[in-house]
């Protein structure tokens, strides 16, 4: 009788785990149709146009070529088969890899700051900048409006610096904060703020995880920002929602880690 009592509640348990799990699983689901359905509904923050400055290479340009391409020595090489890509001025590409595949290691190379142990790469001379998960372009030192007037190089008068850093929902009460405090969505945004008051625009821009950190309208800001970016954009991202919003066209996709 025990034994059959035993099995009966073992089952009973069983059966309420698995009714737990589709339940959860239904959220997720609903979760999710809910969220595209918010994000499609959100006008205001698409009607930010932002403008950059068009950049200064051609369309078309190459501006990178990797030819069998590998990175470390030996059994320690990075990758399980060589990467060979170009990029062209005006491209839109998106960097796909699983979590540990050595996405961050390629921007390097793509940069310049790490050289291939194997395979060549040729770049041409362009501007970049490199938007990291740390946010690094931001000094934690200064406040937010000190942060916002440094990249004020045309001299534009305190207003219009507000005014922007108003339109990228940095409002007055956060102008006087250390950039240390912020969270990761805001010192993002702070940054697409500082490329608007500068008005110079990279020839190549390297977002790493963009969408990170951010709520429904700050993504559909940054986004509006890329929208109106005409360089050339590489991207790692996992949000296919975003790549589709903000054009990427093609892909870089890394090989599997060695082992």
């Amino acid at each position: 009788v025990a034994r059959i009592m035993m099995r009966t509640l073992k089952d009973s348990a069983e059966a309420s785990a698995s009714r737990l799990k589709d339940v959860h699983a239904e959220k997720i689901d609903a979760l999710t149709g809910e969220l595209r359905e918010i994000r499609s509904r959100i006008p205001a923050a698409r009607e930010l146009k932002v403008k950059f400055d068009d950049p200064a290479l051609h369309r078309g340009k190459t501006l990178v070529a990797a030819r069998d391409l590998k990175f470390g020595s030996g059994g320690g090489l990075l990758w399980s088969e060589p990467l060979s890509f170009e990029i062209f001025s005006g491209d839109r590409i998106a960097l796909q890899g699983a979590n540990g595949s050595g996405k961050t290691t390629l921007i390097k190379l793509i940069l310049g700051e790490l050289q291939p142990s194997h395979g060549t790469i040729v770049r041409a001379g362009f501007s970049s900048l490199y938007i990291d998960q740390e946010y690094s372009l931001v000094d934690n030192s200064l406040t937010v409006y000190a942060q916002a007037a440094r990249y004020n190089t045309r001299n534009l008068p305190e207003s219009e610096v507000k005014t922007e850093l108003h339109r990228f929902l940095l409002p007055a009460a956060s102008w006087d904060k250390p950039c240390g405090v912020l969270s990761g969505g805001e010192k993002m945004k702070l940054i697409f703020c500082c490329l608007v008051l500068g008005n110079a625009s990279p020839d190549v821009l390297i977002l790493d995880e963009p969408t990170n950190n951010l709520d429904i309208r700050s993504l559909e800001i940054v986004a509006s920002a890329l929208r109106g970016y005409r360089g050339t954009l590489v991207v790692i991202s996992h949000d296919r929602r975003f790549l589709d919003d903000v054009g990427i066209g093609s892909e870089i996709s890394l090989p599997v880690r060695n082992r």
